[in-house]
Formats: structure tokens, C-alpha cells, sequence
């Protein structure tokens, strides 16, 4: 998992950096940086969502994937890890959880963090990842800079869902054609679509509640894509 963990140290050095332009600007360049984090979002959010090639399969998979979400309180078990993670480093930042999840969704929905996780785990350079690492570090900066320090512990769920794409490779790659995974990139780039909106404050979409929309996206595109 060679370039996960550089995946990780990149976006730790990136956020260590955005700690340092956090505590330094002003709230009005602190406001103007988080409104870019917002439209580059909503920007990588509508250019993945367009790689579908059947809409009837993104559509039921955010539906069913929201329902089940919500059914299973996602997001509220979410933020309860997010303010546990919290009171441990006692921060004060009242945009710790938006920064965490933001983050995660941001580094994990591309198609990039599949590619990249297959290549590594069978057999070959972590090439795409390392690239990706070093999008991530800087993408990082800008995002703790606008969002604080709840961006830094992203690299918890980063490391889990990444790596753990790594180690099943093997028996994923058979079952995962290309088709799949953009329909997959699709829906996750709805989700940054909604996550956008929520940090520009147009709306406030429960995007974390759509996770399982991931998991359902892969098993309709097995039968009808």
C-alpha cells in the first residue's frame, strides 16, 4: 500500500501547510478561499457526473443508496466520530466536520482512487496514486485553509477506503469493468455536486446519508449496464 501511504503523508503535509495560511489570513480571504473550494468542488462534482451512460442507474442509485443512508443514520454516526475526533485534539473549529467529510468525498469519489488502488494491488507502480498524491497535497492546502483543521483527519477514512480497495484488488478487479467504474465516478461526482452546494450555504444536502449509493451504483451497473 505504497502509495496510499504516500497518499496520506501528502495530504498531512498539505494540511500542515493550510494550518499555517489558516492562522495567518484574515476572514474575509479565509471567506473568498472557501467559496473556491466550493465551486472547484461543485466543478470536479459536475465533470465526473457527466462520465454516466445510463442516467436511470445514477438516479436509482443515489435514491436507494440516500434511503438506505438514512435508514442506517450515516451521517449522524459520522458526526458523532467527527466530534469524538474533535474534543480529543480539542479544537474549536465550528467547520471541523464539514472539513473532514468534505475532504474525504473529495479525495475518494474519482474514478482516480479505484484506477489507481487496482494498479497498486496487482502488481504494478502506484503511479496513477502517486500523481493523485500529489493533487490531493495540494488541493489540501487551499481546503484547510477555508476549512480548518478537520481536514487533516480525512486521511483516516482516506486510508481505509483506499487501502482497503488495494488489498481486495484482486478479487475486485475481475468484476469491475470500465463502465462500471466511470457510472460509479458518476454518482460520486452528484455527491460532490451536493457537497458544493453545502459549502457555498445554497443548501444543505445530507451527501454522507448517499454513501451507500456507491455500493448500489456497482451492483446495478453489474446486471444492466
Amino acid at each position: 500500500m505504497t502509495g496510499t501511504l504516500i497518499n496520506v503523508a501528502a495530504v498531512i503535509i498539505g494540511s500542515f501547510l493550510g494550518l499555517v495560511f489558516h492562522a495567518k489570513i484574515s476572514k474575509k480571504y479565509t471567506t473568498i478561499v472557501f467559496q473556491g473550494i466550493g465551486l472547484f468542488t461543485l466543478f470536479v462534482g459536475v465533470a465526473m457526473a457527466l462520465k454516466t451512460n445510463n442516467y436511470l442507474i445514477m438516479i436509482f442509485s443515489i435514491v436507494v443508496g440516500g434511503i438506505l443512508g438514512t435508514w442506517l443514520k450515516l451521517e449522524h454516526q459520522i458526526n458523532v466520530f467527527s466530534e469524538f475526533i474533535k474534543r480529543k485534539v480539542k479544537s474549536d473549529n465550528s467547520k471541523f466536520s464539514e472539513g473532514l467529510i468534505s475532504a474525504f468525498l473529495l479525495y475518494c469519489m474519482g474514478s482516480m482512487t479505484i484506477l489507481g488502488a487496482f494498479e497498486e494491488g496487482l502488481g504494478s507502480q502506484p503511479n496513477l496514486l502517486l500523481a493523485k498524491s500529489l493533487m490531493d497535497g495540494i488541493s489540501s492546502i487551499a481546503l484547510t485553509a477555508g476549512l480548518g483543521i478537520g481536514v487533516i483527519f480525512s486521511v483516516i477514512p482516506l486510508f481505509l477506503y483506499q487501502g482497503g480497495l488495494t488489498l481486495f484488488a484482486n478479487l475486485l478487479s475481475d468484476k469491475l469493468s470500465e463502465g462500471m467504474i466511470n457510472e460509479l465516478s458518476a454518482v460520486g461526482g452528484l455527491m460532490l455536486i451536493g457537497m458544493g452546494l453545502n459549502i457555498l450555504g445554497i443548501t444543505k444536502i445530507k451527501v454522507t446519508n448517499m454513501i451507500p449509493a456507491l455500493v448500489v451504483v456497482i451492483i446495478l451497473s453489474y446486471f444492466f449496464a
